[in-house]
């Protein structure tokens, strides 16, 4: 699939090519017009967004399943003592 191999070492950079955490869903909507508001918001808010640790999915929607919009933060693991 078309840019698979820039997702992977985008991925891989975040620790999450390691098993070094997972992707928490931290907004998920199946409306176009409240996505956009959102990113919006996001990248006019006060506080800076590492987009590096951030993952926006599409996914595509057919006649019984509607197109859904998701951002997704990565987590990494906590250290074990």
């Amino acid at each position: 699939m078309p840019g698979q191999r820039k997702r992977k070492r985008r991925q891989q950079a975040a620790g999450a090519g390691s098993g070094a955490g997972h992707w928490q869903v931290v907004f998920e909507t199946q409306d176009r017009a409240e996505w956009q508001a959102y990113l919006r918001r996001l990248r006019a808010g006060p506080e800076p967004t590492d987009w590096s640790t951030t993952r926006v999915d599409t996914l595509c929607g057919r006649l019984a399943h509607p197109t859904t919009y998701r951002l997704s933060l990565f987590v990494p693991a906590r250290a074990s003592r």
